[in-house]
């Protein structure tokens, strides 16, 4: 049995659904929440409904797991979300109920640049969260990533977004000097489960990315020509961008980028080129291959592709 933390996430979605098809026993956490979780439909997975500050909770969903994934993090809720009460303490009381329950390993997703002294508070989390991780009684593996992208991510999607909806112009800053190594998220998950595979892994922290180096300026080059939108790129200092995305984050709701999200393209986020291929047997996707989910399609085959969608689950019942 595996629970899994941060299921209805991006990454979370996409794993949720390729360890259901080997045949994984799976449980997800789910933190209480009005809505409905965005669990990938038609994949069976049992729920248990717990807080990460609920410690006696996590003891009973943790019964017969052999397994955690934790993906869990307040990154993409920006300036709503808590990194101490999630990512840190969370952890901490993940940590402790595992240890408690017999869990056999702990598999954590972090980032490249994770550290307890750093400078930026999602760098400064994830350090601290992998330090109750390696100090707890439970095995560990930790996977550091650069940026990671796919069809549902908060990255591409919503530097697509905000280059549609900008008029003429598009603000970026540090592109000429910071650089990452865009990872796709199917690549990742499969390292993921064979991590989970392998003994060799544990207790040890591995570091992931593609195989090739990009700077912000061109990835959204990358992108612009994917969704065939030029924009005029205007430079901006990284205390003006950020100053004003902390404005825009709480003026405008849901708006795509958080001051959290600036962090990742404020440092290089950069690991040996050859990483995958040479620990996971693993040739990574290069990044401009896999972005045709960027493209919008018109509306007519948008609505005809749900009346299908629509009409093939009703044959199904």
């Amino acid at each position: 049995m595996i629970l899994i933390t941060g299921a209805t996430g991006f990454i979370g979605r996409t794993l949720v659904r390729q360890l259901s098809s080997i045949g994984y026993p799976l449980r997800t956490l789910i933190r209480p929440s009005p809505r409905t979780p965005r669990l990938p439909k038609g994949v069976p997975v049992e729920v248990a409904v717990v807080s990460l500050a609920d410690v006696r909770g996590l003891r009973a969903a943790l019964r017969d797991v052999d397994t955690v994934i934790h993906l869990a993090s307040a990154e993409n809720q920006g300036s709503r979300g808590d990194l101490l009460k999630a990512d840190i303490q969370g952890t901490e009381n993940l940590v402790g109920a595992a240890s408690d329950a017999g869990v056999d390993r702990i598999l954590y997703l972090s980032h490249i640049g994770a550290a307890p002294s750093s400078a930026y508070p999602a760098f400064r989390a994830k350090g601290i969260a992998e330090e109750h991780i390696r100090n707890g009684k439970v095995p560990y593996t930790v996977l550091r990533t650069s940026m990671v992208y796919g069809a549902e991510d908060h990255f591409t999607n919503n530097l697509a977004r905000i280059i549609r909806t900008s008029i003429g112009v598009f603000p970026i800053t540090n592109g000429r000097r910071t650089v990452v190594q865009p990872l796709w998220v199917e690549d990742l998950v499969t390292c993921m489960v064979w991590s989970l595979e392998n003994n060799d892994t544990l207790n040890k922290v591995y570091e992931l990315g593609g195989t090739e180096f990009f700077t912000l300026q061109q990835i959204v080059e990358i992108i612009m020509d994917v969704t065939h939108r030029r924009r005029l790129l205007v430079p901006l200092s990284p205390l003006t961008l950020r100053g004003l995305t902390v404005f825009l984050e709480g003026v405008i709701p849901n708006f795509p980028i958080s001051s959290f999200w600036l962090d990742y393209f404020a440092v290089n986020r950069t690991c040996a080129i050859d990483s995958l291929p040479r620990i996971f047997g693993l040739m990574p996707a290069r990044f401009s291959y896999r972005l045709d989910y960027l493209i919008r399609r018109p509306w007519y085959q948008q609505a005809w592709s749900m009346i299908t969608e629509r009409i093939s689950s009703l044959r199904s019942r």
